[in-house]
């Protein structure tokens, strides 16, 4: 059976656990995980990055975020630092050693975009972002399930 005969969202999911374990397998050859590399990727190396703007920035919930910056601050990769603009927020600042760590996952992430560029048309590719587009925008805006539960109602 081929994936055309798959559900949109069977696609969505496997491909995505498919590349979670790929970019798992390469951060744990240094003994690192994926999260920890999309986080060093999402801060801003020269400024710092507020902690409260880093979760929306990668997709993630607030517990799950505080534990992988818990996580890259005992493994020395980032440090905190009270937010001048905010006497309440923290900036989240990479230590030389997160520095040298985010070129790493930057290299990781430019050698599968390259890889994948390299087997798939220009075409394709942009098929492939403008039906992700529509996606995001058709759930943010809430136009599957509520749309169908006012016509029930």
């Amino acid at each position: 059976m081929s994936l055309k005969d798959k559900t949109i969202d069977y696609v969505l999911r496997t491909t995505w656990l498919a590349v979670n374990k790929m970019y798992n397998e390469e951060a744990a050859q240094f003994d690192t995980t994926m999260a920890t590399g999309f986080a060093l990727l999402s801060i801003d190396p020269e400024e710092g990055t507020p902690s409260t703007s880093l979760g929306p920035k990668m997709g993630m919930e607030a517990t799950s975020l505080s534990r992988t910056l818990k996580t890259m601050e005992e493994k020395g990769l980032i440090t905190r630092k009270p937010n001048p603009e905010d006497g309440r927020g923290v900036l989240i600042h990479l230590t030389d050693f997160g520095r040298e760590k985010r070129a790493y996952s930057r290299d990781r992430v430019l050698t599968f975009n390259e890889a994948i560029r390299d087997n798939v048309s220009r075409e394709e590719l942009s098929g492939f972002y403008k039906v992700a587009e529509i996606i995001n925008h058709m759930i943010s805006n809430k136009k599957i399930y509520n749309q169908k539960e006012k016509i029930l109602k």
